[in-house]
């Protein structure tokens, strides 16, 4: 039976263990500094305690984090200081960079660093959760397994650590970031008495601009345009006492697009127009 140490049973972590528990795991867990509401969750999905994160080292074949993104470092660098020679799933929404900083963390261990994202609702008896894996290929399989036949999806990456986190946060950019501005755009709407009318033009539309990437070479042909609207529209916020470092923000990612001025173009190049020009340096390393 595979042992599986989650940190830490939070309103995502706890249902992927429960998860795994189904699935014919062991799922471990240490209580020690964890709040009242993480042992209820924990109890719950019938999570097992240990005495020390040094226990759970010990104990488990596969630990497995999930937690705020802020403490993924730290949160790996207690179980890499246990000598943990398992397999470490770091599953938070972190950078391919900080994800390189952890695998460092395990160098002299002897762990096998597995890079995780986790996409979609907590996994239940109606909802499904997405788990991709990226990093050693003959790690990856037994990873999967541990999550066979339950709520948990597992999709292996075929490259190296950082793909997974690439892909959370090619994601999460576009989902977090496209809420919080609608929701900045309804607050401007409602100053000004036409949020139901901002509403009705809303509902025409169903398909997510994520999945329309045909679109994307209309609006680097127009952000020339585009651009000083989105200042205009920063302006409109500032006066309505809302944040408008999204709107200058999109203004500044169109002005990367000048050059490409009226210009027909394919999906690859309207992309590639967002990257920032390379220095003399770097085009020219011989200089």
């Amino acid at each position: 039976m595979t042992v599986l140490g989650i940190l830490h049973p939070g309103s995502m972590g706890a249902p992927i263990a429960a998860q795994a528990k189904k699935s014919g795991a062991e799922v471990v867990w240490c209580p020690s500094g964890r709040s009242s509401a993480s042992v209820e969750r924990a109890r719950k999905y019938g999570l097992e305690p240990v005495g020390s994160l040094g226990v759970m080292a010990e104990r488990a074949d596969v630990i497995l984090s999930v937690c705020p993104p802020a403490h993924a470092v730290e949160v790996a660098a207690a179980v890499a200081a246990q000598q943990f020679t398992g397999v470490y799933v770091d599953g938070n929404a972190i950078s391919p960079a900080t994800m390189g900083r952890i695998r460092t963390l395990f160098g002299q261990s002897g762990a096998t660093v597995v890079d995780g994202s986790v996409i979609g609702s907590p996994p239940s008896a109606s909802k499904s959760t997405r788990l991709y894996l990226a990093g050693p290929h003959e790690t990856l399989a037994s990873v999967a397994s541990v999550f066979s036949g339950s709520a948990v999806h597992v999709r292996l990456l075929p490259g190296a650590v950082g793909q997974a986190s690439a892909l959370k946060l090619s994601y999460s950019s576009y989902q977090k970031a496209s809420r919080t501005l609608a929701a900045v755009a309804h607050a401007l709407a409602a100053e000004h008495g036409v949020q139901g009318e901002l509403q009705e033009i809303a509902q025409g539309r169903t398909t997510s601009y994520l999945a329309e990437t045909a679109y994307f070479p209309k609006v680097a042909a127009r952000a020339w345009r585009w651009a000083p609207e989105m200042e205009e529209a920063a302006r409109a916020l500032e006066e309505a006492g809302l944040p408008p470092e999204m709107a200058t923000a999109s203004a500044a990612v169109m002005e990367r697009w000048g050059a490409l001025r009226d210009m027909p173009m394919t999906v690859e190049q309207a992309i590639t127009g967002l990257h920032a020009p390379a220095s003399s340096e770097e085009a020219d390393p011989g200089s």
